[in-house]
């Protein structure tokens, strides 16, 4: 059966009631616009793109911001992931210094991570 292997909750909205909640369904068509909503176990909606149908996801960069989320969450907020983060690079740890910095902490950052 196709989907057994799949490691995380999907679901299908045939009556368009969850779309409309999130403001993807398109009345015109009577179907959803393709999106895709990250939400933390607390049921906070953390992150989502939502896409017209000519265009793909990119499910890879999907699983990047699903491990910097839970990477941030893990540190309870202390410690935030920039553009591109993945498992295993510098992490940033937030304050005032940063502000208008990120760039030249996480420059130097990448020269001895590669």
């Amino acid at each position: 059966m196709i989907g057994n292997d799949i490691p995380f909750p999907m679901l299908s909205d045939q009556g368009g009631n969850i779309g409309k909640s999130y403001g993807i369904y398109d009345e015109d068509s009577g179907v959803e616009t393709r999106g895709r909503f990250l939400i933390d176990p607390d049921g906070i909606v953390q992150g989502f793109e939502v896409l017209t149908p000519p265009v793909g996801r990119n499910i890879q960069e999907t699983i990047r911001q699903i491990q910097a989320f839970q990477y941030v969450r893990a540190a309870k907020g202390k410690e935030a992931t920039p553009a591109g983060w993945k498992p295993g690079k510098q992490a940033l740890k937030p304050n005032s210094d940063l502000v208008g910095n990120v760039w030249k902490v996480w420059k130097v950052s990448e020269a001895f991570e590669d």
